[in-house]
């Protein structure tokens, strides 16, 4: 599962777990460890342990047995528990790692080179990695690396695109100094920090309106204000690939706002925003709805306790879309943020939503692998 790193078995030892004690199953590289489902299948656990430590892709899908339902693809989510090696050692071989550049089982993403969303969280051999792709050593401090480099736009946006994940689930180092500390957010300080001061704002703005009615109806026009918003700044400034300057400031910058996000999808403690840059970018969300509502300050104050309690929600959901079991809905959710990630970074750029993905005609469609023929 995303979010922590998974461990790799061999296809021995996937084949001794083949009893009611200890059951895994198999679909393609994915190991699922489904000992406290025998039980509970509902075809009776006998069927479960006819398949114990063997692979289930096409009995999960015949149709004379029983062809299975999405649901119980999001139940074996909850048994996920590693990823199935190529050779005797546990550790994947070149063809389980060049996997993709042909057709079937594995096939890749030519944008990201991923294949599924668990491959977010496979261990990055830091060495190979920049062995092959010359980009950042994740070993050493990420941005003098990047500040000093002289890499080309393009070059950069590829490599920033195709996502590592750092070992043991820690954060690379970016500053790798004193600065190291203020780089890092953990996802409990935003509803600690901005919500009293939501709560606070509130009882301003509603006490100068009085009428709770009206103050209500400014409140939740700024949460949903916050919903267009957090689109548009995720399409064209996290996203502002395509008219980034190309020199090393542009790069550097990007890098620290957004980039650093697509590089290391799955660190944790850079993924929600950082205090002070929320307080940069809510200063023009002040003058906007202080600008709309010119005729009522308090008014205005609703729209914008509003707004930041969207916002709460929204770095909130997307910490729990990378790191949480979450309920079916925000599940189909989840799937739809992280193939943004693994599959399509042009597209999907609703994170609490897909409303104006839609509206806007950018809802992600996942595009066909590298190798794969279009459906």
């Amino acid at each position: 599962m995303p979010g922590r790193v998974l461990p790799t078995f061999t296809p021995a030892e996937v084949e001794s777990h083949n009893s009611a004690k200890s059951c895994f199953v198999t679909i393609g590289r994915n190991v699922y460890d489904v000992t406290d489902f025998v039980e509970d299948h509902p075809g009776g656990g006998d069927l479960i342990l006819d398949y114990a430590g063997k692979d289930v892709t096409e009995i999960m899908v015949d149709e004379i047995s029983h062809e299975h339902t999405e649901a119980a693809y999001e139940i074996l989510l909850d048994y996920h528990v590693g990823f199935l090696s190529s050779d005797a050692s546990g550790k994947p071989n070149d063809s389980a790692a060049n996997a993709g550049e042909g057709e079937g089982e594995g096939v890749v993403y030519q944008t990201t080179g991923m294949s599924r969303e668990e491959d977010l969280s496979v261990e990055t051999d830091f060495s190979q990695d920049f062995k092959t792709h010359k980009f950042l050593d994740l070993s050493k401090p990420l941005f003098p690396q990047l500040w000093y480099s002289t890499f080309s736009k393009e070059f950069y946006l590829e490599q920033i695109h195709r996502p590592r994940h750092y070992k043991g689930g820690q954060s690379a180092p970016l500053f790798g100094n004193f600065l190291e500390p203020l780089s890092k957010t953990a996802w409990y300080v935003v509803p600690i920090m901005w919500l009293p001061l939501v709560a606070y704002g509130t009882m301003i703005g509603a006490g100068g309106l009085n009428n709770p009615s009206a103050a209500a109806a400014y409140w939740v026009g700024g949460v949903c204000l916050w919903s267009l918003i957090e689109y548009l700044m995720h399409r064209f400034l996290f996203h502002v690939d395509n008219w980034l300057p190309d020199n090393r400031v542009g790069l550097t910058l990007h890098f620290l706002l957004h980039g650093i996000h697509h590089y290391l999808p799955m660190d944790k403690y850079r993924l929600v925003m950082p205090p002070t840059l929320f307080v940069v970018l809510a200063a023009p969300f002040w003058k906007l709805a202080h600008a709309v509502f010119f005729y009522n300050w308090y008014a205005a104050v609703q729209v914008f306790c509003g707004g930041v309690f969207g916002y709460v929600c929204y770095d909130l959901t997307h910490y729990f879309l990378h790191h949480r079991n979450l309920p079916m809905y925000y599940k189909g959710l989840k799937k739809y943020h992280l193939q943004h990630h693994y599959a399509d970074f042009e597209n999907g750029f609703g994170v609490t939503s897909r409303f104006w993905d839609r509206v806007f005609g950018t809802e992600l469609e996942t595009p066909p692998p590298k190798g794969a023929k279009a459906q």
